[in-house]
This record gives C-alpha cells, sequence and structure tokens, in this order.
C-alpha cells in the first residue's frame, strides 16, 4: 500500500503497523482487559513481530530498558490501565534517569466512561488522567483519545524518543480508540533524528588549544560517549594528545579499561588514580557527563573534582547540563562524537606536541593504578568462605568471555563492579544508574539477550534486588531465554546497612534478612527457588569452584543461577566519598588500608 494512500485501520492497527515498518522486533508487556484490542493486532502480526508476555509490568520496562542499552535502538512495551500501567512506572523512572529509549504503550479506560470513576481510571482530579501519573518520567505522554489522532501521536512521540538526549515517550490510549476503526493515512516516521552538529568551531579551538597547553589533563567519558557512539573517535583523540581518560560509572566502556591512558572510574567508587587526576588536573575535557553526586563525591571540593582551580571544558548535547554543577570556563553545546571528530581533523592537520611536564603526569597516574591494582589483588587472592567480595570479581574478570554482556543490579554488589569490574567495550556493563532502580538486572538481562543473541549475559544481582522481580526468571524458562542469574548473597540491604553502621554508631533496623525472634539471619534457597522455576541452578560452597561454576553456567546456554555467598562485613575501599547532608561524609580510607597491607604509593 501506498503510504500516502488513505486505509480504514482501527488504533491497534495503526499502531503496530507502524512499529513494524520501524523494525521493531519485539513487544515486552502484560495483558489487561484495558489493551485487549492491542494484543489482538499483536496476534494479527506476530509473524512480524514477537510478543513477549511479563509476570510483572516492571520486568517488561527493564528489558525494553535494557535492549536500548545494548543496541541503541527502542523497542515498545504494552501495559493495561490502572496497576498494569502503574507497576511499569519504575522502569520508566530508570530508563528517563539514564537516558535510555523505550515506547510506553499503556491502555486507558474508554472515553465514554471517562469522568464515571470505572474499574481502574486513574480520574479523580482529571479523567483518564495516567498521563501525570508518569509525567515526571517521559520526554512526553500523548493521549490520542480519537482513532484519527493516533498516527500523529505515534509518530510525534517515536520521533521524540530518540532525537537529541534519548528518553522513554508514553502513548496512553483509550481501550475504545484500540478497536474503533476510521479513515487514515498511515504515520510514516523520519528517518532516526540524530543531533550529530559538533560544538561551535571557535570554542572547539579554543579548548584544543587549552588542552595542548595542559601539564595535567584528563578527559571524563561519561555516557553521552556511549550514546553518541563516540568510544573510536574518543581513544583516537586521547592517543593522539596522550591524555588519561577516566570514566563517569554510567560511562564504563566508553574506553576499554585496560587501555594504557584509561585509569577506571571516579567518584565515591571510584579507583584511586582515576579521582587522583580529576582532583590535581589543571584541564579537563568532560564529554558527556552529568557531574552527578555519587560520580562527583557529592560536589564536596578536593575529593574528585577541583573547580576551579581546575579549568573546565564541558560538551554536552543538552544545554540544561552546561555549567549545572560546576562552572565550565568553555561550555560547548554538541554532539560528542561530531565535536571529537572534529577535534581529530585539527590534529591531524596539525599534530599535538606536548608539554615536558606531561610524562611526568602519566607517571604518576600509572604508579597509582599499578599500586592499586597489586592492593586489590592481594585481596583477591583469599579463600575464605563466604567469599570476598574481591574474590568474586576477579572471578568474573577470569571467567567471564571477552564479549560478554553483564548487567548490575542495584545494592552494595553494584558499588564493587563499579569499582573492579573493568568493561572492555562499549555497552558491555549496564545498570541502573541515576534512578538505581533494584530488579533493573533481573528482569532488563532478558531484554539484553535477545539485543545480543549471540553474546553471553549474565546479571549481578544482590540477595535484596534479586527478590524485587524473581518472576523474571518464569519469563526466561516460557521464552528460552538463556541468561545467567549470579546472585550475590550477603543476607540483607548491606549498602543500606552500611550507612547506618557509618552514620549512626552500629544502629541497625530493617536491613539485615533475619528471623524476629531469632535474630538468625535468614536466606531463601535461591538455587531450589530457581528449579522451582525450571531453571538450572548451583551454589558454589567453596572458593576453588567459582570460576568453574561461572563458566558452566555459560555453557549451559540456558536460563541458569549461580548462587554465591559472600561476606557482608567488607566494605569497599573508599578513594572518594559521598555526602547526604547533614550527616558528615565518610573520609576516604584507601591510603591508611594500604599502609596496613604493607603497600606504598
Amino acid at each position: 500500500m501506498d503510504r500516502s494512500e488513505r486505509a480504514v485501520m482501527n488504533g491497534a492497527d495503526i499502531i503496530v503497523d507502524f512499529l513494524i515498518r520501524q523494525k521493531v522486533p519485539y513487544l515486552f508487556g502484560l495483558c489487561g482487559h484495558g489493551n485487549v484490542g492491542f494484543l489482538d493486532a499483536a496476534f494479527k502480526a506476530q509473524n512480524r513481530i514477537r510478543t513477549i508476555s511479563t509476570h510483572h509490568e516492571q520486568t517488561a520496562g527493564h528489558m525494553a530498558d535494557a535492549y536500548f542499552k545494548v543496541r541503541n535502538e527502542p523497542v515498545a512495551t504494552f501495559t493495561s490501565c490502572g496497576p498494569g500501567s502503574a507497576n511499569i512506572v519504575m522502569a520508566l523512572a530508570a530508563a528517563m534517569m539514564d537516558s535510555s529509549a523505550f515506547f510506553a504503550i499503556t491502555g486507558n479506560v474508554p472515553t465514554s466512561q471517562f469522568n464515571r470513576q470505572p474499574f481502574q481510571e486513574t480520574g479523580r482530579h482529571y479523567q483518564g488522567d495516567f498521563p501525570s501519573v508518569v509525567r515526571p518520567y517521559v520526554k512526553r505522554s500523548y493521549q490520542p483519545t480519537r482513532v484519527d489522532m493516533v498516527p500523529l501521536a505515534v509518530r510525534q512521540g517515536w520521533e521524540l524518543m530518540t532525537s537529541g538526549r534519548p528518553g522513554p515517550v508514553n502513548l496512553d490510549v483509550p481501550l475504545n480508540v484500540f478497536v474503533e476503526e476510521a479513515e487514515v493515512v498511515p504515520p510514516v516516521a523520519s528517518a532516526r533524528i540524530r543531533n550529530s552538529t559538533p560544538g561551535d568551531p571557535e570554542a572547539l579551538a579554543a579548548a584544543l588549544d587549552l588542552l595542548r597547553a595542559a601539564e595535567r589533563p584528563v578527559i571524563i567519558a561519561g555516557q553521552g560517549v556511549l550514546l553518541a557512539e563516540a568510544s573510536a573517535a574518543l581513544q583516537a583523540f586521547a592517543e593522539a594528545m596522550g591524555i588519561p581518560v577516566v570514566t563517569s560509572p554510567n560511562g564504563k566502556g566508553s574506553i576499554n579499561e585496560r587501555h594504557p591512558l584509561a585509569f577506571g572510574s571516579i567518584g565515591r567508587n571510584g579507583t584511586y588514580a582515576a579521582n587522583d587526576a580529576t582532583k590535581n588536573a589543571d584541564v579537563i575535557l568532560a564529554l558527556g557527563f552529568t557531574f552527578d553526586d555519587r560520580a562527583t563525591s557529592a560536589w564536596l571540593d578536593g575529593y574528585t573534582l577541583s573547580i576551579p582551580p581546575s579549568r573546565l571544558i564541558q560538551i554536552d548535547i543538552d544545554p540544561s547540563e552546561l555549567g549545572r554543577n560546576y562552572p565550565a570556563e568553555l561550555p560547548i553545546l554538541g554532539c560528542a562524537k561530531a565535536s571529537l571528530a572534529h577535534l581529530n581533523a585539527a590534529l591531524r592537520a596539525r599534530p599535538a606536541t606536548a608539554p615536558a611536564a606531561r610524562e611526568g603526569w602519566l607517571v604518576r597516574l600509572r604508579h597509582g593504578r599499578d599500586v592499586w591494582h597489586r592492593y586489590q589483588d592481594g585481596l583477591a587472592a583469599s579463600d575464605q568462605m563466604p567469599l570476598r567480595p574481591e574474590r568474586l570479581m576477579k572471578a568474573l574478570s577470569r571467567a567471564l568471555p571477552e564479549n560478554a554482556i553483564v548487567a548490575s543490579d542495584v545494592g552494595v554488589h553494584h558499588n564493587w563492579i563499579i569499582q573492579l569490574f573493568d568493561a572492555l567495550r562499549p555497552r558491555q556493563l549496564i545498570h541502573s544508574w541515576g534512578f538505581a532502580a533494584m530488579g533493573f538486572a533481573t528482569s532488563g538481562i532478558l531484554g539484553a539477550k535477545l539485543a545480543a543473541p549471540d553474546r553471553p549475559c549474565v546479571a549481578v544481582a544482590g540477595d535484596g534486588s534479586f527478590l524485587m522481580t524473581p518472576h523474571a526468571l518464569a519469563t526466561a524458562v516460557e521464552y528460552d531465554i538463556p541468561v545467567v542469574w549470579v546472585v550475590w548473597n550477603n543476607r540483607g540491604y548491606c549498602s543500606i546497612r552500611d550507612i547506618q553502621h557509618g552514620m549512626f554508631s552500629g544502629r541497625e533496623l530493617a536491613t539485615s534478612f533475619q528471623n524476629d525472634t531469632s535474630r538468625e539471619l535468614y536466606s531463601p534457597d535461591f538455587a531450589a527457588l530457581a528449579k522451582s522455576f525450571g531453571v538450572a541452578s548451583h551454589t558454589v560452597s567453596h572458593a576453588g569452584e567459582l570460576e568453574d561454576a561461572i563458566q558452566t553456567a555459560i555453557a549451559a546456554n540456558r536460563p541458569y543461577l549461580l548462587e554465591v555467598p559472600v561476606e557482608r562485613e567488607i566494605r569497599p575501599i573508599g578513594t572518594g566519598s559521598w555526602e547526604l547532608p547533614p550527616l558528615p561524609q565518610p573520609e576516604p580510607n584507601f591510603l591508611k588500608a594500604l599502609a596496613a597491607a604493607g603497600l606504598s604509593l
């Protein structure tokens, strides 16, 4: 059919037909009376777009979020009215905070029942008011109340979702609009709208001059480098200039973290060399980095950053980020990839000659990185049970194939992953950073595997975060999605327990999993739980089997859960800080721990 010709279609067919033409391979969601019309359209198109039914709407959203984080391409979700769509709010918020995109189709009550408080209407203050529920967590919500409004809404929503800074978009559709028909012109989307414009050439030239003259420069690569697919351009620029690179936690993988110029992530759980670089730099080039609190040691001067006196060059696609948290001497609005391409072209025309002091700067950072590795390797050699966290991180490093995708859930294990996991390529590590939604990896790893079916996909989830969305195991079995869950079992919400111990003199409540009468620590049998779902499983009982157990789980090529007991009293070493005013911030303790281990810088 000529797409300029009018056709009689119902609302659901318009939406599904549009998604198919956008080459969307999957619909993730959950049935409800409010979206049965949409499900009928998906049924008719099931040979062209695959529907994955989950057991909770949050899982559907996390799957879509993870799919985008792996492929940089969006998929769609479907949920029903009332609680069905309220359950996806968590996943929308997580995606919005991480600049991740998916198309959230929500059902609503029939328009003829608006304002009558029918079953599951959100209508106390305004009719069919689900768009107000998600307003803070989407780029925009569209609510077509007639079929002839659907083509424009679906096209505008789709184009907005991935233009500029990506983010989720909501299409809220009353039940009758799914099933009623109208004569419409089927919507045709523009090619994906990308901002591929470099920043102002004069500002970029000034930035290059600053970096040429700098004795202690550093590049901070944020998530914007991943979103712009600018990793190759970043590496070329760093190598040509001889500038060390650190990443924000959300930018891990922007550069291979085993590259000679890579020094790890910054912030509260950063490496020693990374925080040393950024707080002592004379010039900082920040690329697509939001300067959030956990990545900057809560903006405390001298812990991760000292701006000023450090001179900041900030390149970002979002004007609201420029100068938000630190004054930028050169705020540059532009795409990270295009801006780096411009800088690389300028370097080819006039290669850089680094100041003599630059080599001393690199020697200092390399020494700090080497000492950091010696310290961590010593701890990782322990065979104690429950395992030291460093031992588990070392096992993951040894056992995971280089092309593996790792999804980290939220909890204290996430802090260890940020600090010790080497991301070797873009989008190898995915996580919920800004909103930190527990359950993200437990569920999202399914979307990651569907996005990259030829790559091993492993979720690392704390026992607390795993219990948020364990129903993801059922979906994995039903659709034969071969992923691995590594359950980091420390019997509690130990990241919050650590705050209680550090800030409130060890007074602990509601953060350990324990019997309320005996006070003995409690844990479900995660391996038995997995088997009840039909998932293969194993509980690690001694350190020597760890690497083999991980490799066996991956090689099984089926849903597999590995339970690993981890020592709860060992906390990540501090090289930065984090503040929760008015509570006092913890001080870095790495140098003290280094001395205790008989090492020194």
